[in-house]
């Protein structure tokens, strides 16, 4: 029995066996051939200590350290506490290990990384492994993921690049949907550029921790995280892999004392990288919201993100155009300083509603700069959100009533 087929039954009730086998089948050292499935050739668990025996060539000693922390941060939420790795050093590099004077374990495949046999088996057995195909799984789709025990819904706030006004969108948005009725609260995954913390005034807040679990802080009677609560000093960047980023992420997420929630609402990165492909593939989402300006900049970046959504089969709700307008507070003269027209080009294109254009106002700025967002303050552009967030609240008992069919 391969050691793959066997984990299940050497973890405790505390470890969630399927994540840490997941990770170990799909973790791959980034820019290079490093695979670890493949190299694995002894694996024990004692408790929440996970010890891994591996292979390793001469000129991949420099990443071990870091082979180390990215799966460390990775495995952590889903029950390792420590992990040990063992390794065997081979004496030939990855380029001379398909050479003529490879081992008998080459597959003969120029450029292949050896896969891993067991040195106690049969020598014909090792044989026989060792032309065996990598273990190879598909991805998980939206339609595979159980839904959260406390969340109804999940929305995501995206945007295609950064500077377009996500974060305060998402902050008014929730606001406005918890004065509509709902039971809201805020996730902010842009792991990179926390900066909800501060626009919902509790920059500074440390979560508590019970039974193993972050409890959200509260801003204005909604739940919220961030990783920036975690981080202390505002000015400590967080300067981290893929790997580390989206385990920080899943552990927001499914190691948090979430309350029974109508809606859970994301603040994403920007862009279209490994965070949005965790969430497409670990978290259920019922849909995602596009913000961008008139720009056509920002609408490249924006249609990569749409087509993104739609190829991990998650609904796009709308699209919200965000910077829409300039009224002169002096003069009263109207400006479309990121031009015109980007939401509607956008809608027609992809087919998806247009929820609301948001004009560019300082007073938007200064009141998610002081902590206190649009629909808090009541300024002049609270009422747009709160409509936006109407045309939201229609969907949402359709996606869940019908999700079998979207999904």
């Amino acid at each position: 029995m391969s050691w793959l087929a066997s984990l299940k039954s050497l973890f405790s009730a505390e470890v969630d066996a399927q994540q840490v086998q997941q990770v170990l089948e799909s973790y791959r050292l980034e820019n290079s051939n490093f695979v670890l499935q493949q190299r694995i050739t002894q694996l024990n668990i004692e408790g929440r200590v996970l010890q891994l025996t591996l292979t390793c060539f001469a000129d991949e000693t420099q990443y071990l350290q870091r082979i180390h922390d990215e799966l460390a941060l990775t495995l952590k939420p889903y029950g390792i506490d420590e992990l040990n790795l063992h390794v065997i050093q081979k004496k030939a590099t990855q380029s001379s290990s398909s050479s003529a004077n490879a081992t008998p374990q080459s597959t003969g495949k120029a450029g292949n990384i050896p896969p891993v046999v067991d040195a106690t088996a049969d020598y014909q057995q090792q044989l026989k492994q060792a032309e065996q195909p990598a273990i190879a799984k598909t991805a998980p789709q939206q339609r595979d993921i159980a839904p959260h025990p406390r969340i109804q819904h999940v929305l995501l706030v995206s945007s295609g690049k950064g500077g377009v006004g996500k974060s305060t969108t998402t902050v008014n948005l929730a606001l406005a949907l918890k004065q509509l009725g709902l039971k809201v609260g805020v996730l902010d995954a842009d792991i990179y550029g926390p900066s909800i913390p501060t626009m919902l005034g509790n920059a500074g807040q440390t979560p508590m921790i019970e039974s193993e679990h972050f409890v959200p802080l509260d801003a204005y009677g909604m739940p919220v995280l961030s990783i920036g609560h975690l981080t202390g000093d505002h000015n400590t960047p967080v300067a981290w892999r893929g790997p580390k980023a989206t385990g920080a992420l899943m552990q927001l997420f499914n190691q948090t004392l979430w309350p029974d929630l109508d809606v859970l609402v994301i603040d994403m990165p920007p862009g279209t990288g490994d965070i949005q492909l965790t969430m497409a593939q670990r978290i259920p989402v019922t849909g995602a919201i596009i913000v961008t300006t008139p720009q056509n900049v920002a609408l490249m970046d924006a249609t990569k993100g749409i087509a993104l959504f739609n190829k991990v089969q998650i609904p796009v709700l709308g699209v919200i155009e965000n910077m829409s307008t300039h009224i002169c507070s002096n003069c009263g003269f109207e400006e479309q300083i990121f031009g015109m027209g980007g939401g509607e080009q956008l809608s027609a294109q992809y087919h998806i509603p247009l929820l609301g254009r948001l004009p560019l106002q300082v007073n938007i700025r200064e009141n998610a700069d002081a902590g206190r967002p649009s629909v808090i303050a009541q300024d002049d552009a609270a009422e747009h959100y709160l409509a936006i967030a109407e045309k939201i609240k229609q969907q949402l008992p359709l996606k869940a009533k019908d999700q079998h069919r979207i999904f």
